[in-house]
């Protein structure tokens, strides 16, 4: 049987050692490097650096080739995280167990922060690319169209943006779907697909595992608006409740709480399915599978 804890704790430890060698090392010399340092290694799951890695090893390919691509998900997300917590979005006191960056430095440290994550993260891509064989450099280009688009105006920012407009209103199912596969399942697709990518998967292993990633980052997001209701804020490291306070449109709020519960073990199931042509080394990814939603924070 696999052991998923081993694994992310094996595949964490790696990330975090590159992150830090992608931050400059363990002692930041100016603010701006130490809130970009505080908000990356505060913790977290990891989630999309672990599916990078672990798509990549399911097609064949080498942890230590996907590293950088793992780190600059990891960045862009983070930079994500800070912005969305700022005063003007959902003003979040608390994340990952630690105050927001906004609250620990202040807002325009905050922002600029953020600001600097994303950028990094494309200088880790192209430091990568650059470094890739002849023969690569055309898959890592592609990874960085395809990074730039799914965090960008069309991708994940366009779910902030969705998530923002519709607080305070009810939306159908359908819009709740197109929303959070924007906000949040776009960058799981793509550590997804990325991974696979630069590690030479073929068409029909990229569409399987496409298909995969959808259903998961989906599933990522019910689970998320269930753990807002029923979680234990110590275990997760931020406040719950708060989506409901906020007026926002939640499964358990269209679905109610059963009705979410079932709509995320169905997208699981098809996450699954969709592994069914992969060997033994796609088994991660089944575990990461059933761990979004049987996860506690």
């Amino acid at each position: 049987m696999f052991d998923l804890k081993a694994y992310l704790a094996e595949v964490r430890a790696d990330v975090e050692e590159s992150l830090r060698r992608c931050l400059g090392g363990p002692s930041p010399d100016t603010q701006l490097s130490r809130a970009m340092v505080y908000s990356v290694m505060a913790g977290g799951k990891r989630l999309r650096p672990v599916l990078c890695i672990a798509a990549a090893e399911a097609v064949g390919g080498r942890r230590d080739t996907v590293l950088p691509l793992a780190c600059a998900l990891e960045l862009i997300h983070t930079y994500s995280l800070i912005h969305d917590d700022l005063p003007a979005m959902d003003d979040d006191k608390l994340r990952r167990g630690r105050p927001t960056c906004h609250v620990q430095f202040n807002e325009a440290t905050a922002i600029l922060a953020g600001d600097g994550l994303l950028t990094l993260a494309f200088e880790v891509l192209a430091a990568a690319g650059v470094q890739s064989g002849a023969g690569e450099k055309r898959s890592w280009l592609s990874v960085i169209a395809l990074i730039a688009a799914g965090a960008g105006f069309r991708g994940m920012i366009e779910g902030q943006m969705r998530d923002m407009d519709f607080e305070g209103s009810v939306i159908a199912p359908t819009e709740l779907e197109s929303l959070h596969r924007l906000k949040t399942g776009k960058m799981i697709e793509i550590s997804v697909g990325s991974g696979a990518l630069v590690s030479g998967a073929t068409t029909d292993q990229c569409q399987a595992l496409h298909t995969y990633a959808q259903n998961i980052g989906l599933a990522f997001q019910v689970a998320d608006d269930i753990l807002n209701i029923r979680g234990d804020p110590q275990r997760m490291g931020k406040a719950t409740g708060t989506d409901r306070s906020r007026g926002k449109n939640t499964y358990p709020s269209l679905l109610g709480l059963a009705g979410a519960e079932a709509f995320a073990a169905q997208l699981v199931n098809n996450a699954l399915k969709a592994l069914d042509t992969f060997d033994n080394k796609a088994d991660c990814l089944r575990s990461i599978a059933r761990y979004v939603i049987q996860r506690n924070r």
